[in-house]
């Protein structure tokens, strides 16, 4: 479910979570603003239908006993629909619309036509990455599902009965795959055999597709608890545990031997242009693969003046490699326990909690937990990652943290890491969004990449602006995870574009930054599962950052950084040049008031 991946799905993550009837058709003489709304409204319903595990995502229970029909003439009529969606925005006439709703439509627009300029890319026949696929479908949803009524137990039971189907559609994606030539490379896919032998148990109890109803709440009565725990085991056993073993068989002996050696999006069919179409998307630019990678070689040298800086303050003797090998190696930068490694995250939190103050005027009212990544997902998964709230503020946000091998996840990344995942980075930017009722419901979870992970790497920094990096070592930790998107630039282009071998990634990468080998490993194989998506971080950082600069300059010591956060926040996630003319408009506003 990456992140043509991201592109073919966007508008299946812009789908509202609060629980509403299907909308009725706009009458024959609705206005353009309602015509436009309606359309917004059924193309949400459309896409919940369509992806009931992303409504589940997104906190919407209508869906949570059914899977996403997989079977090709599905796939063709959801491609259809958006063509005839963008017919029918075609012919809502933009110029009676309002300001607001002008945007709207120039957004929605744009989330259409790329959603069909990807459907030339059968990126459906690749449903597998390097950390998971449908075999580890239950160990997603369940973070977010958390069944607690008779209700959510009967639509996991149902899921439970459906799995099968689901399982053998995929391996018939799979198949036409490896017919047409979109086959995922072998070197990420070894990966998987051991992912799958995992979740196949001996005893269907011991399945984390049973686990809900291992303990079942006292709310339901004792007969029905036994009963849905008698129908849970029988549908593990008959239904859950065969198709596992099938997907086993079918990955093991006949898709694996037959997965491509290469590497590049470039080398699948058409994949030059996919991979154009990914980087244009991913970083709202028509930037190349040529200017990206200039780019990042350019950013690479900077940050490493700024890291040899760092080293002569804490008097390392050695050159910048073996400061590197010091950061990775040295017992003192590690937890030896992952609850020791748990709780740090947490009190880090803690710490950054009531420093943002400092820098926003306008806080989430959703709160944000930190957690662990399952068990099961976390060898092969990254460091950390958020989980956004239910829309309808049922569930929290959480930040998901990686204590899988602590002796790997060094002390010095952890402040950064958490302004990013967490607090200010993807909590507020995100639980902001969601916390704007004035805005169609496909604004508030809207997925720009560049804008939400660039915003995300931005965050790191603001750890200077609220007195977080005042160790030279957590300093250091700044510098190497923006060196860590610096570093992305060069070697997605580079495996993708311009030939450059897996192990030749991992050496640029671990010659520049000092992440451990782990994460370093993990993080190209996500950039090979996931061409385009590392991208977006330092060009939406970059652009952020260059509007502050803009509007510091212009405003002076009129310039309040805690409003032009707000601004930035304010209209949710957008394509960087919708908010470059944002961030402008609020200069020139600022600037007006001050006279």
């Amino acid at each position: 479910m990456r992140l043509c991946a991201t592109l073919c799905l966007i508008l299946a993550l812009c789908a509202p979570a609060a629980l509403r009837a299907a909308p009725a058709a706009a009458p024959a003489a609705a206005t353009a603003s309602e015509r436009l709304h309606a359309l917004f409204e059924s193309q949400w319903e459309r896409r919940l239908r369509e992806n009931p595990t992303w409504a589940s995502y997104l906190g919407d229970p209508r869906y949570n006993d059914r899977w996403p029909d997989l079977r090709p003439d599905a796939i063709a009529a959801s491609q259809r629909a958006d063509r005839e969606a963008l017919q029918a925005l075609h012919a809502i006439d933009r110029s009676e619309l309002a300001d607001a709703d002008r945007l709207n439509y120039d957004i929605f627009a744009l989330l259409l036509e790329r959603a069909i300029a990807g459907q030339r890319f059968p990126t459906e026949r690749i449903p597998v990455e390097h950390d998971g696929g449908p075999h580890s479908v239950a160990e997603r949803l369940l973070q977010v599902l958390r069944p607690r009524t008779e209700k959510d137990h009967a639509d996991w039971l149902a899921r439970l009965r459906g799995y099968g189907d689901y399982i053998d559609q995929n391996i018939a994606l799979m198949r036409a795959g490896l017919a047409s030539g979109w086959v995922a490379p072998r070197a990420i896919m070894q990966r998987l055999p051991a992912q799958i032998a995992v979740q196949i148990v001996e005893d269907p109890a011991d399945s984390r597709f049973y686990a809900p109803f291992a303990a079942l709440p006292e709310s339901i009565p004792q007969a029905r608890r036994e009963a849905l725990q008698a129908q849970a085991r029988t549908a593990v056993a008959d239904t859950v545990l065969p198709a596992l073993r099938r997907f086993q068989a079918f990955f093991n002996d006949e898709y694996l031997p037959r997965t491509r050696a290469s590497i590049a999006a470039g080398e699948l069919p058409d994949g030059k242009a996919w991979y154009d179409h990914l980087a244009r998307g991913y970083t709202t630019t028509e930037m190349d693969a040529e200017a990206i990678h200039a780019l990042g070689l350019s950013e690479v040298a900077r940050i490493r003046i700024a890291m040899e800086a760092v080293r002569r303050e804490v008097g390392f003797d050695g050159d910048l490699a073996a400061f590197f090998e010091h950061l990775r190696t040295d017992p003192k930068f590690f937890h030896a326990d992952p609850q020791a490694l748990l709780q740090h995250y947490r009190a880090i939190a803690k710490r950054i909690d009531p420093e943002v103050v400092r820098i926003f005027g306008r806080l989430p009212r959703m709160p944000y937990g930190v957690v662990p990544i399952p068990e099961a997902v976390a060898p092969d998964t990254t460091t950390a990652y958020y989980q956004g709230p239910a829309v309808d503020g049922s569930r929290a946000g959480y930040y998901y943290v990686n204590l899988y091998q602590p002796e790997t996840r060094p002390i010095w990344e952890m402040v950064p890491l958490s302004l990013h995942e967490a607090v200010p980075g993807h909590h507020f930017q995100i639980a902001l969004a969601q916390e704007m009722p004035e805005q169609p419901m496909f604004r508030r979870v809207s997925p720009f990449t560049a804008y939400v992970e660039g915003w995300g790497l931005y965050a790191e920094q603001l750890g200077y602006d609220m007195h977080l990096y005042e160790d030279p070592y957590d300093r250091m930790g700044q510098l190497a995870y923006e060196m860590w998107r610096a570093v992305r630039l060069v070697v997605d282009t580079g495996m993708h574009a311009k030939g450059w071998s897996r192990e030749r990634a991992i050496e640029y990468f671990r010659a520049n930054a000092p992440k451990t080998e782990l994460d370093i490993v993990n993080e190209i194989d996500r950039y090979i599962a996931t061409p385009g998506q590392a991208l977006a971080y330092k060009i939406g950082q970059l652009k952020i950052s260059a509007l502050r600069a803009r509007a510091e300059q212009a405003l002076g010591a009129g310039f309040d950084l805690r409003a032009f956060h707000d601004a930035v926040l304010g209209a949710g996630a957008l394509p960087l040049s919708v908010l470059e003319v944002r961030i402008d408009a609020w200069i020139a506003a600022q600037a007006q008031m001050a006279e």
